[in-house]
């Protein structure tokens, strides 16, 4: 990317851990393109009147940050959730932006990061069938291709455009519908390894909030293609069980790439080293996560008698 392009902007969501957002905000500072972007930080209202005085921390961290080129800060008044702070927060920078970078309050990032996003970001903008790219790649045990491509989006670290943003379907019934009809939910579910088509589920009985598993659904009911890094540019800090969605695990925990990322056009074909690779590391987590929760309810069997 040369200095004449313009730097997409970045979207930054906080609630109520003020600890996790300093990291977060140190680690993007730590990028030279910062200077040159500006930063939209979307801070939700209070849960609770018990939650008050963590959201006022953050609000009074979030007053302090310097260091990009411009920062617009958005304080709601109301609790909107995950889902509706990140899908309006959203919306509305692509409503003044062709681009835009997604953040979460607790993703530390490389120093190369904001490179490889804007990298991605201009060398497919035209790809109509490129949905997004991704700075997070799980710690799997096979050596992957210095970028790849992977069929629907994710969440950990993420950019799209506007033009592909429009495809993002807020109804989780529909996208459930349209999976059972065209025959890809196992294909949705990596083969099996993985609960989508469940989390799919839960968010359209209301047993979760996530925007991310429709997001996801939405690309890859459109055969979207979202960018990955072989080597990650993004941790997540959020598994300690603060946040939402995310519960107690190290299991995708690593050490970001102290090397850039160099993005180069490839062909707009699926990865299948990549999706075999990813399926095995997520058949393992969701494997173990299930013989905890079996052994966890043995032990409340046994307590109760």
């Amino acid at each position: 990317m040369t200095e004449s392009l313009e730097y997409s902007p970045v979207a930054l969501f906080a609630y109520a851990r003020v600890d996790h957002l300093a990291a977060t905000v140190d680690s993007l500072l730590a990028n030279a393109e910062c200077k040159k972007t500006q930063l939209y930080v979307y801070c939700d209202g209070p849960r609770s009147v018990g939650h008050q005085a963590q959201t006022d921390q953050v609000r009074a961290y979030v007053d302090g940050i310097k260091g990009f080129a411009a920062v617009t800060r958005v304080y709601r008044d109301q609790n909107l959730g995950l889902a509706r702070s990140i899908i309006s927060g959203v919306s509305e920078v692509l409503a003044q932006h062709e681009t835009v970078i997604v953040m979460e309050d607790d993703l530390v990032v490389s120093s190369h990061f904001l490179k490889y996003m804007n990298d991605g970001l201009w060398l497919y903008r035209d790809d109509q069938r490129v949905a997004s790219i991704h700075g997070y790649c799980y710690p799997v045990e096979e050596e992957l291709p210095e970028t790849f491509f992977l069929r629907g989006a994710d969440c950990w670290g993420w950019a799209t455009w506007s033009r592909a943003w429009q495809h993002f379907e807020s109804d989780g019934r529909k996208l459930l519908d349209e999976l059972s009809r065209t025959g890809l939910k196992r294909a949705f579910d990596l083969g099996g390894a993985y609960p989508y088509t469940r989390m799919l589920k839960d968010q359209v009985a209301g047993k979760n909030d996530s925007w991310a598993i429709r997001w996801h659904a939405a690309c890859f009911l459109k055969n979207m293609l979202t960018l990955y890094p072989g080597r990650s540019l993004v941790n997540n800090i959020g598994t300690d069980d603060s946040g939402t969605h995310c519960a107690t695990t190290d299991h995708f925990s690593l050490v970001v790439t102290a090397t850039p990322v160099e993005v180069s056009r490839i062909e707009l074909l699926e990865c299948e080293l990549a999706r075999k690779s990813f399926s095995r590391f997520l058949g393992a987590y969701t494997s173990t996560s299930a013989r905890i929760r079996r052994l966890l309810d043995r032990l409340k069997k046994k307590v109760r008698a």
